[in-house]
């Protein structure tokens, strides 16, 4: 049987381990060989409109607004995410549903068919295959997150008609650069000449600024070209392009949700408020401050670097300022661990480091040596001097441990690598 007759009776399963031996880098920053395959694949132009969302953190939550209130508007809308939680078939959406097996399954064998010879990465793979499922679909929306970075990542090779640089945080510096200069450049990548082009950082580093410029974008940045407040039962705000008042409080961080406003406003057929309001009530994603249990209330969230953690610790100030927390954390060894952990110092009341599996995970024992480390430094907080260090050689044996501590009122706090929270998804099945 030929090796195109065996790959037509594949499952899915099988097709991902196929994906992940077929380049010899796991992540191999370059637009040249996506794009011989891209046009060979009639697979560029995924949607009538593409909006392209980079940034270090938020990317995943300023999506799922967009489409939620897109959806609402009832426009035909494909998003386009990763990592996945647990299964693959979340990355892509089309209409707020997943995808079939035997859908994806297709998608593989189209993107087989059309690379020749051509090596992929298994994100460059994925990420083809999803744009050829939006291609099958008359699709009006097509948003779509970047994976790494945004100039060199697989996403980029798509034309958008408006950008996004949701936040510039200090991440994947071994790719992307070890400041915000550099890596604002990097994420500036996904702007286009003459198109809109938002972002969402509050302080954007100058190389994004500059680039922007360069094309003669029409740079749209928060707290200059638009603005939120927060009220006392709602929020209201305001771009060029509308003002929105009497809103929601979302579920997911509300500087997304202005974030994606800013955006969509920019349309040239803007939502009508009332679909506005329904996305926002709507979007949700499985790991972003998610409540998992309230027996006791087991916290799930993917802050994975220090932007993240300083947003998780605020709320965990705003919304349970006396309550008692216990923290299982997994990070990966590449993570700026000792900042990350930082942000979290005074919330946290014991610690329960486990180690992360895979090469780039990091052990339980190492995220405890932070630790330590810190509770000997002079600026030590008393929280964090009085907090217990445990550690445990896998994710599923901290969770246990933790549950079993936890007493009346505690919050069971998981958080760190997307592998961390998956991993406590599956076991609570």
């Amino acid at each position: 049987m030929s090796h195109s007759l065996q790959q037509a009776n594949w499952r899915l399963a099988d097709w991902l381990v196929y994906l992940e031996q077929q380049h010899h880098k796991e992540i191999d920053m370059s637009l040249e060989r996506i794009n011989l395959v891209v046009n060979a694949l009639c697979a560029d132009k995924p949607a009538k409109t593409v909006i392209t969302v980079a940034g270090t953190n938020g990317k995943g939550s300023t999506v799922r607004y967009m489409e939620q209130i897109l959806l609402a508007c009832g426009h035909r809308v494909a998003s386009y995410s990763s990592p996945h939680f647990i299964d693959y078939k979340e990355r892509v959406r089309i209409n707020g549903q997943e995808l079939t097996d035997a859908e994806h399954c297709l998608a593989f064998q189209a993107v087989e068919q059309a690379r020749g010879d051509t090596s992929l990465t298994y994100f460059e793979f994925g990420t083809l295959a999803a744009f050829w499922l939006m291609a099958q679909h008359q699709l009006d929306y097509a948003v779509l997150e970047i994976g790494l970075g945004g100039r060199l990542d697989a996403v980029n090779i798509i034309e958008p008609d408006v950008s996004i640089v949701t936040s510039v945080g200090i991440d994947h510096v071994e790719f992307l650069g070890n400041d915000r200069e550099q890596i604002g450049f990097e994420k500036a990548g996904v702007y286009r000449a003459g198109k809109v082009a938002i972002c969402g950082d509050p302080e954007p580093p100058q190389r994004l600024l500059a680039h922007a410029h360069s094309l003669q974008a029409d740079l749209r940045c928060v707290n200059r070209d638009y603005t939120f407040k927060i009220n006392a039962g709602d929020w209201q705000f305001e771009s060029r392009d509308w003002q929105l008042s009497n809103l929601p409080f979302p579920h997911l961080p509300l500087v997304n949700a202005a974030t994606a406003l800013a955006a969509l406003g920019a349309l040239p057929q803007q939502p009508d408020l009332a679909s506005v309001r329904s996305g926002l009530l709507t979007a949700s994603l499985p790991g972003r401050m998610q409540v998992l249990s309230q027996q006791p209330l087991v916290l799930l969230d993917v802050a994975h670097n220090p932007h993240a953690a300083q947003y998780l610790a605020a709320q965990l100030q705003q919304r349970w300022p006396q309550r008692r927390v216990r923290a299982v954390v997994g990070m990966l060894k590449d993570k700026d661990i000792s900042a990350t952990l930082k942000c979290l110092h005074e919330q946290v009341n014991a610690w329960y480091c486990a180690t992360t599996p895979g090469s780039r995970g990091s052990a339980g024992t190492q995220l405890a040596q932070h630790l330590h480390s810190a509770q000997q430094a002079d600026d030590c907080p008393a929280s964090l001097a009085q907090a217990s260090v445990y550690a445990y050689p896998d994710i599923a044996q901290a969770f246990k441990t933790a549950r079993m501590d936890a007493e009346a009122g505690d919050i069971v706090l998981c958080f760190g690598s997307f592998l961390t929270i998956q991993a406590i998804l599956q076991l609570e099945g």
